[in-house]
């Protein structure tokens, strides 16, 4: 029955510990495939530059990506060295008389599609999102699936879950202002016979450096579910040559972040510390900060915490049931060998050779409990991952994998198997000594 209590209480332990491990490898792998390990960006951007791109980019970025590209130190850890730029705008879909606030982000659009192959840690995806912008002239962009339903784009882009008076409002609604027009014809190359006849296409309106009003007519290949509500609401994704019009028009055009994308994630510190050297050193003319993916994304801490904490507390919950378990358990072998225990003192045993014996017993059934506990939960999390299943985590309306990842975490396992038997030891102390501090007349009368 101890045995059965140790290998239920590492089972626990390990099995969420192996499922908040896939759950950390998953955020790592989503954040690295969307922003990169790495972002040099303005010094001051993060903290004050969101909302004004003009006076917080990267304005000579080719040099700086050339020169992260010819290090001899960096370029081994590179897989994709791609600049992008991020604004706030308005879209509009005049035809239909609607609009409304958008995020737009302007990128490399081949760098993205190799960012998005990065699975270092072999992650089941079953994420919607794998339309490419690969092919497509510089208009084109791809929105949310909730922005297409703002802007009354469900019929053109087969968007479900729409009013039913959506398609009918499509059809009408007034034609393009004049203003709008012409600002629209300023900052949109004419639009090719085969995209403007396929694609529906709405207006993006953006302020330039100067504050004066940047309208570019844009043609949406699709709509694209983001997995996050608050961000498919508002998401605008277009080529960064596009996106760099609307926002500078004729100035020299500039971006918001250079992310880095490393083969592994374990080169991390050493792809950092290279990179702010050189910003020290040969860019040292430039206003510059490295960020990594969890500074940029400070979700990603505050979930791993949360984790930390509950994973704690099921730790130090299982622990102390071992912990009285086994201590009962060795009381109970005291009192039944108290016989033994008066006979073993009476031939000359000390009471610290008494006290090894059941201290030693302690740490014999911990060992056990601990091999049996990582055979039987290494089976256990296999079967949890054979069985394919999913489930919506807080803040997401997508379906993601349910998994327990133990295979490899040798760490965390020797962790577990130690701290048992840690555990199991210590339970064993305070009755053993009282087993050494038993009268020996005593002990041989015991019946």
């Amino acid at each position: 029955m101890t045995l059965i209590a140790m290998l239920l209480g590492i089972m626990a332990v390990l099995l969420f510990g192996g499922y908040i491990r896939d759950i950390t490898y998953s955020l790592q792998t989503n954040f690295v495939v969307g922003s990169g390990h790495l972002q040099i960006q303005h010094r001051d951007y993060f903290r004050l530059g969101t909302g004004n791109p003009a006076a917080y980019g990267v304005a000579r970025y080719e040099r700086i990506i050339d020169t992260l590209k010819r290090d001899p130190v960096l370029a081994p850890m590179l897989v994709v060295v791609t600049p992008s730029l991020q604004f706030g705008a308005i879209a509009g879909n005049f035809a239909a008389s609607v609009s409304r606030t958008v995020y737009v982000t302007g990128i490399v659009v081949e760098d993205q599609s190799r960012m998005r192959q990065w699975n270092d840690y072999g992650q089941r995806d079953l994420s919607s999102r794998n339309l490419s912008l690969s092919g497509t002239s510089a208009d084109t962009a791809i929105i949310g699936t909730g922005l297409a339903r703002v802007l009354k784009l469900c019929a053109p882009l087969k968007v479900k879950d729409c009013e039913p008076e959506t398609k009918a409002a499509e059809a009408e609604g007034a034609p393009l202002p004049d203003d709008i027009a012409a600002l629209a014809a300023l900052g949109s190359a004419p639009a090719p016979a085969t995209l403007s006849g396929k694609n529906p296409r709405i207006e993006i309106l953006a302020a330039s450096p100067r504050g004066a009003p940047n309208v570019s007519e844009i043609g949406v290949l699709a709509a694209e579910f983001q997995g996050v509500k608050e961000l498919d609401d508002v998401y605008v994704a277009m080529h960064l040559s596009q996106a760099q019009k609307l926002v500078f028009g004729g100035a020299p055009p500039q971006v918001t972040a250079i992310a880095l994308q490393l083969r592994h994630t374990a080169q991390l510190p050493a792809a950092r510390e290279r990179i702010e050297t050189l910003l020290v050193t040969t860019l040292k003319d430039e206003p510059l900060a490295v960020l990594d993916y969890q500074e940029l994304n400070p979700f990603y801490g505050q979930t791993l915490a949360m984790f930390a904490a509950i994973f704690g507390f099921i730790a130090v919950l299982m622990g102390s049931i071992v912990l009285f378990t086994v201590s009962n358990t060795m009381s109970m072998a005291v009192v039944e060998r108290t016989a033994e225990i008066g006979t073993l003192r009476a031939i000359g045993l000390r009471r610290g050779g008494i006290r090894a014996i059941f201290v030693c017993e302690g740490l014999v059934l911990g060992f056990f409990g601990a091999v049996i506990g990582i055979v039987a939960s290494l089976a256990a999390a296999r079967i949890i991952n054979e069985l394919g299943l999913t489930w919506v985590p807080p803040g997401r309306i997508e379906q993601v994998p349910l998994a327990v990842r133990l295979a490899g975490e040798h760490a965390m396992l020797v962790a577990s198997a130690v701290g048992l038997v840690i555990v199991a030891g210590f339970s064993a102390l305070l009755p053993a000594a009282r087993a050494s501090r038993m009268n020996i007349v005593d002990a041989l009368r015991h019946v």
